[in-house]
C-alpha cells in the first residue's frame, strides 16, 4: 500500500506516525472521523494525502489504506 505513493509522501508518512504513536489526538494529524464507517478515522499527511485507521483494540491502530484524496474517499464509500 505505502509503496503505491510518492517517495516523498512516504516520508513525510513516516513523521506524522511517529506524531500518532505518541498521541493520537495531537492537532499536527489534522484528525477527523469518517462517518463511512464506525469508529474510522483519517489524518493528513500532506493537505492532498490521506492514511485511514481504526483502533482495534484500546491501545492498538490499525491502518488500512493511504493515497490521494480524491481517490481514497471515493475507495471507502464503495465498500
Amino acid at each position: 500500500m505505502l509503496e503505491r505513493v510518492p517517495k516523498n509522501i512516504q516520508e513525510l508518512f513516516f513523521r506524522q506516525g511517529e506524531i500518532l504513536k505518541e498521541d493520537w489526538r495531537d492537532q499536527r494529524l489534522h484528525l477527523k472521523k469518517l462517518n463511512a464507517k464506525p469508529v474510522t478515522f483519517s489524518f493528513r499527511i500532506t493537505r492532498s494525502y490521506r492514511v485511514f485507521f481504526y483502533f482495534r483494540k484500546f491501545d492498538e491502530i490499525t491502518l488500512y489504506a493511504i493515497g490521494h484524496r480524491k481517490d481514497i474517499y471515493r475507495k471507502i464509500r464503495k465498500k
